[in-house]
């Protein structure tokens, strides 16, 4: 079972408990193009050559696209090849969805080593433009996949619509939420906070039928995560959402294993399962390797922050809180070493990144994607202990030692950044815990002698699950009334609903649109969202308190989906390709 789960939280003397919930390499490439602003270039492709006999190939993990940049982004596929070898593979970026109108061809080869995973870095694009892309070895093609490149950072923007998402563990029912997402057809990007897949084995956290994970053990080699990464993108939805979107992701603590930090993790035994840095080192190449992400270098798997510019709309900032700088998280609640200067839960040098970026950005927006919950959860608001202890006190009573609050130093020195500074529209993405959370953010939320009546510093929207499991029936229902009584800055909670957040920004507001799935075990149900339970929380512009249930935003039908149609969603599986 998930750790986190077993995290008990004593509400306000009601007599009840309440489980709180947690989730717990790249190609090289030759590439034409032809830089002309039309939207349908005439191609500069290098002349064909006669074709010698291919080897026998097929896509079965289909294709994704990611980290969009304003010129460029990265394109993936793995090749499945029927006999061991190099496979020299060719990539084809096009205007338009038939791959008639072609203004790019990349070429590289995949192999053994990166377990025939193909990733291309599709630079000399065009800003601001949806592309289509398709993979082949000789005339064996992959699926089409649709993308896009960002506005320029001088671009002026009036508005961006994302998806966020986390937490999909294979074993606990259908990927319902990713086909949700996929037919959102007019979305610009898709976030996903990390937990894209669970390392145990079967049984061990979730028994869905035929669900079972691959390998059936818990994956601790590279042989290991690597098949469950392969399990994984066999599933038709997952495969949906990578068709029809660019993806930005980080990962969480199972891509490697539960509780993870710097130094080790709370579900590694080094006794049974060998040294920690090797299996931490392991899971980051698997990662890399199957995720459509950017490496800082070639071959550096372990840096996952960076930044994001969407025209002059939006800066995203994406952190890593759970690998690269993170000690070892503390046993007991009350202690106060949480407080300590001395803990940290992201690197010197990853702060001075955040901060660096937060100062610099010259966007409407401020948006920082990460891992765990950074605004304060408390069980009661208690009295400071010390004078010098005003702003953090609200951090006395914290229930979640592996969140913010068991870091509590490291967050007062960015909200301490964000007031210096004067810099406003922040608002802070996050996963992890299985349930969905709009909150005010303060240095003291506290009602008595606190920061409350003052101006939040930013605001945070906590995205749901896509399968893993939120609070029990009744102790969710107890949650949403209780958690706020002690927590008056935490504006909704919603802790058992599957589903993921719709964000559409634009330069009067940035809104989250919770939405819930019908069903994560029913194959008919998949994608179908329960209208009833839809919550919308929105910040204006120049202001951080969150405003509740206003209007769902409009779609963008003919900006987006008309204009650059998704794809039929019906022809995402290996075993259906599109030619």
């Amino acid at each position: 079972m998930d750790s986190k789960r077993r995290v008990v939280i004593q509400a306000l003397g009601a007599g009840g408990t309440l489980a709180l919930a947690g989730c717990g390499g790249g190609s090289t490439s030759s590439v034409a193009t032809n830089n002309s602003s039309t939207p349908t270039p005439t191609p500069n492709l290098p002349e064909e050559q006669p074709e010698t006999a291919a080897p026998k190939v097929s896509f079965v993990h289909g294709v994704a696209s990611g980290d969009p940049l304003s010129d460029r982004v990265i394109l993936w596929t793995r090749v499945t090849p029927e006999q061991e070898g190099d496979i020299p593979v060719r990539l084809t970026v096009a205007a338009d969805q038939a791959m008639s109108q072609p203004v790019a061809v990349y070429t590289t080869t995949a192999s053994a080593a990166g377990d025939y995973c193909v990733k291309i870095d599709a630079d000399g694009l065009q800003a601001d433009r949806w592309y289509y892309y398709q993979f082949a070895v000789g005339d064996q093609t992959s699926p089409v996949g649709r993308t896009r490149t960002f506005p320029a950072s001088s671009d002026f923007m009036d508005r961006a619509r994302f998806a966020v998402v986390s937490c999909a563990n294979y074993p606990f029912g259908f990927f319902s939420v990713y086909r949700a997402v996929a037919e959102r057809s007019d979305l610009d990007f898709v976030v996903h906070l990390g937990d894209y897949l669970y390392e145990y084995g079967p049984g061990e956290y979730g028994d869905f039928p035929e669900r079972d994970p691959l390998p059936p053990q818990e994956m601790v080699s590279l042989a290991d995560y690597r098949a469950r990464h392969a399990q994984y993108k066999t599933d038709e939805d997952l495969q949906a959402v990578h068709q029809q979107f660019p993806m930005i992701a980080v990962w969480d603590d199972h891509e490697s294993t539960d509780n993870s930090y710097r130094d080790g993790a709370e579900n590694h035994q080094p006794l049974t399962e060998g040294d920690w840095e090797t299996r931490k080192a392991v899971s980051q190449q698997a990662y890399f390797e199957w995720l459509p992400i950017r490496p800082r270098e070639p071959g550096n798997f372990s840096v996952i922050y960076r930044q994001f510019q969407f025209g002059d709309l939006i800066d995203l900032t994406m952190l890593d809180t759970r690998l690269e700088g993170r000690d070892e998280q503390l046993t007991v609640p009350l202690d106060p070493a949480r407080n300590s200067e001395d803990r940290h839960l992201i690197s010197a040098e990853q702060m001075d990144f955040l901060l660096g970026s937060l100062t610099q950005s010259t966007a409407h927006w401020r948006f920082i994607g990460q891992q765990v919950m950074f605004g304060q959860l408390n069980i009661a608001e208690l009295p400071a202990l010390t004078e010098d202890q005003a702003q953090l006190r609200s951090n006395l009573s914290a229930i979640n030692m592996d969140q913010w609050d068991g870091y509590a130093a490291d967050r007062l020195k960015i909200l301490n950044h964000i007031d210096d500074n004067h810099i406003d529209n922040v608002v802070v993405l996050t996963g992890d815990i299985h349930t969905s959370w709009a909150s005010e953010i303060y240095r003291n939320p506290s009602t008595l002698l606190g920061d409350l009546f003052d101006k939040p510093l930013a605001a945070e929207f906590v995205t749901p699950a896509v399968t893993s499991p939120g609070f029990p029936e009744g102790a969710a229902e107890l949650a949403g009334i209780l958690i706020p009584v002690a927590n008056p800055h935490i504006r909704y909670v919603e802790a058992k609903s599957r589903g993921f957040i719709l964000v559409d920004v634009t330069r009067a507001r940035a809104q989250a649109e919770f939405y819930y799935v019908q069903s994560i075990e029913s194959y008919d149900l998949r994608g179908q969202i329960d209208n009833s339970k839809t919550k919308v929380v929105a910040v204006n512009s120049g202001d951080s308190r969150i405003i509740e249930d206003g209007p769902v935003s409009r779609p963008r039908t003919l900006r987006t989906a008309f204009n650059h149609p998704p794809l039929p969603l019906n022809a995402v599986t290996g075993k259906e390709v599109l030619s």
